[in-house]
């Protein structure tokens, strides 16, 4: 799993590739703490190379997206593979996000 934080145009962008299962999900929330409190800034998380996810994965997601909003910023998942979306359909998370 990698996981990586950019700030480009004013926004931020979180790069996911790889496997998020338990045990990355840990080392990626490392990464990804800052989104917690955006700031302000809106926020686009890159799945494009996403190949798996965890439910310790979409509660690290969760997170992000309720501090973001709580900042009055927005969260978007670009790239999510069918397979991906469909974990979002199952758990209801796939009306709370906006995908891309």
């Amino acid at each position: 799993m990698n996981a990586k934080l950019e700030e480009i145009d004013g926004k931020y962008v979180a790069t996911l590739e790889g496997e998020m299962d338990t045990a990355a999900a840990t080392e990626a929330e490392e990464v990804l703490k800052p989104l917690y409190t955006s700031g302000g800034k809106d926020v686009i998380i890159d799945c494009n190379g996403l190949e798996y996810i965890a439910s310790s994965g979409l509660r690290i997601l969760l997170s992000i997206l309720k501090g973001a909003k709580a900042n009055g910023s927005r969260v978007t998942l670009r790239g999510v593979n069918d397979d991906i979306k469909n974990v979002f359909k199952l758990t209801g998370f796939i009306s709370i996000f906006e995908f891309e």
